[in-house]
């Protein structure tokens, strides 16, 4: 039987609940748990103060970093911050902070840089599928 000390996190969710959380998962084809770990990786941890009486306060997260619903193949999608753009004659060099002292990085074409206008500071999304890292961004 898995217990708490061993990661394991088990609740009971209401009918309604519990079918959006499935259809969620049927749509982009992940299970539960790589949904529950994306939910817990995006929280700004920077900011979360736990006061007595388990009282939780963060300061809202900035629209841009609001999780919005894509369709996409890969399974790991995070919400990320470009940290630095290195612009080669041809491919382009791009490091993104997933997490605090989280970072991916990314090589793509110099002009899907270019395209996705990506800067020091941009909001942007970490596709990883396989050996690949992809970047997105909102229009």
């Amino acid at each position: 039987m898995p217990r708490k000390d061993q990661g394991w996190i088990t609740f009971q969710l209401p009918e309604a609940e519990r079918q959006l959380l499935e259809g969620y998962c049927d749509r982009t084809h992940r299970s539960k748990t790589d949904v529950l770990r994306e939910l817990v990786r995006t929280l700004d941890r920077e900011i979360l103060t736990v006061e007595p009486a388990s009282t939780i306060q963060t300061r809202s997260i900035p629209q841009s970093l609001e999780i919005r619903a894509m369709r996409v193949s890969a399974r790991n999608v995070f919400p990320a911050i470009v940290r630095q753009v290195k612009l080669g004659s041809i491919n382009a060099e791009i490091l993104l902070e997933i997490a605090p002292n989280v970072e991916a990085v990314s090589v793509i074409t110099r002009s899907s840089a270019e395209a996705l206008e990506l800067t020091a500071g941009r909001h942007a999304y970490v596709t990883i599928k396989s050996s690949d890292v992809m970047v997105a961004v909102d229009d």
